[in-house]
C-alpha cells in the first residue's frame, strides 16, 4: 500500500528510467494539418472541426494527432474509452478502484481527494497539458477518440480496451447541461432545441454519437478478448455483476475471499454518484488538467447520474425522433441503445 501511494504522491521520480508513453511534442507542427480541416463555428460552446469523420474541438484534434504519432502503451495498459457524457467519470473511478484495491483501504483511496479524471488521464489531453505523465504503476488511461482514429500502437498492442455507451437521449441531455456550465461569456447559452438539432445531425463532441459507438461495438465483436463493451444502463442495474466482469477482463479478478468480505460492494459504494458527488474535491475542486485557458471545475462532471432523465427535458416528439435515428443507425448491427 505504501509504495504505490508514495509513488503517486511523489510524481514520476520512480519512473524516470522507464519508457515514457507520453513523448510530448509541440502541437505547432500540426498547424498545417489543422488549416485543412473543415469546421463548424458557433454551434456548441467550443467550435468543432471534423477529423477522420468525427467532430472535436481544435485543441482535442491537436492532441489526437500527437497521440497518433507518439503514444506508446505498456503491454498491461487498459484504455477506458467512451464518447463524452456516457459514464466516463464513473467508469474511471470503478476501474481505478478495481486496479488499486490492494494498495488502498476505504480511508486512503485517492478518489477521496482527487477526481477520477486526474487519476486516469485522457491521452489526447495529456500530451498538450503541463500535468504529470501517467503513473506507470497504475496502467490506466482514457480517451474519447473514435476507434478508427486510435493510435496504431493501441490497435497493434496487447493492451485492453473497456468501452462504455449510453442511451443517446440521456447522452444528449447530459451533454447539453454540460455545455451550459461550460459556456463562455463571449457566447450566448445554447438553446436545447438548437443543440438537439446539432446532435441529431451528428454534430457533437466526438460525434456522430452512433458512429462512435458502432466503431467500438464492431471491434468488440471481432476481438471480445481485447475489448469489453459496456452499457451504462446495465452497469446501473447490476453493478456487482459488471464490476466483477470488468475486474476479470482487466486482469484483476476478485478472489473468493474478497467477495466474502464484500470488497466488490465497497468499491461500488465508494464510486457511487451519491458518494462521489458529495466529496469536497468534487463539489468545489478544480481539475489538475486544464485545457488552454479554460478553468475546469470538478462539479461540472456531477449532475444526476440517472437513467431516463431525458424524460424531464425532451418532448415526446423529440424522443421519438432520436429513437428513430438510433434505430436507423444501428440497423443490422445487433446493438440496441434504449434504456429498459
Amino acid at each position: 500500500m505504501e509504495s504505490l501511494s508514495s509513488k503517486m504522491n511523489q510524481g514520476q521520480k520512480s519512473n524516470e528510467k522507464e519508457e515514457n508513453m507520453f513523448e510530448t511534442k509541440s502541437p505547432n507542427i500540426y498547424t498545417e494539418i489543422m488549416s485543412t480541416i473543415p469546421g463548424r463555428k458557433g454551434c456548441w460552446p467550443v467550435d468543432l472541426y471534423q477529423y477522420e469523420g468525427f467532430w472535436y474541438g481544435r485543441y482535442t484534434i491537436e492532441g489526437i494527432l500527437s497521440t497518433q504519432d507518439h503514444f506508446k502503451p505498456q503491454p498491461n495498459s487498459v484504455i477506458l474509452s467512451s464518447a463524452p457524457k456516457s459514464g466516463t467519470t464513473w467508469l474511471k473511478a470503478l476501474s481505478f478502484s478495481i486496479m488499486t484495491r490492494s494498495h488502498f483501504d476505504e480511508s486512503t483511496n485517492p478518489l477521496l481527494t482527487k477526481i477520477s479524471h486526474d487519476l486516469v488521464p485522457f491521452i489526447e489531453y495529456q500530451f498538450l497539458s503541463n500535468s504529470q505523465t501517467l503513473d506507470l504503476n497504475v496502467p490506466l488511461s482514457a480517451t474519447h477518440i473514435s476507434y478508427t482514429s486510435l493510435p496504431k500502437s493501441i490497435i497493434n498492442s496487447g493492451c485492453k480496451i473497456v468501452y462504455i455507451c449510453r442511451d443517446p437521449k440521456d447522452v444528449f441531455v447530459s451533454l447539453w447541461h454540460h455545455s451550459q456550465k461550460s459556456v463562455t461569456k463571449a457566447r450566448e447559452d445554447l438553446h436545447l432545441e438548437n443543440a438537439f438539432m446539432y446532435f441529431c445531425e451528428g454534430l457533437s463532441s466526438s460525434g456522430p454519437y452512433w458512429d462512435h459507438v458502432l466503431g467500438y461495438w464492431r471491434a468488440s465483436l471481432e476481438s471480445p478478448e481485447r475489448i469489453l463493451f459496456l452499457k451504462y444502463e446495465d452497469l446501473m442495474n447490476d453493478a456487482v455483476y459488471w464490476v466483477k466482469k470488468m475486474a476479470q477482463f482487466m486482469g484483476y479478478p476478485f478472489s473468493f475471499e474478497e467477495e466474502d468480505k464484500g470488497v466488490v460492494q465497497k468499491i461500488i459504494n465508494l464510486c457511487s454518484f451519491e458518494n462521489m458527488s458529495s466529496l469536497e474535491v468534487n463539489k468545489s475542486g478544480i481539475a489538475e488538467i486544464q485545457l488552454k485557458d479554460m478553468v475546469i471545475r470538478n462539479n461540472i462532471f456531477f449532475r444526476k447520474g440517472k437513467i431516463r432523465d431525458w424524460k424531464n427535458h425532451l418532448t415526446v416528439e423529440m424522443a421519438m425522433q432520436l429513437d428513430q435515428i438510433t434505430k436507423q443507425k444501428l440497423n443490422g448491427s445487433g446493438l440496441t441503445l434504449h434504456a429498459a
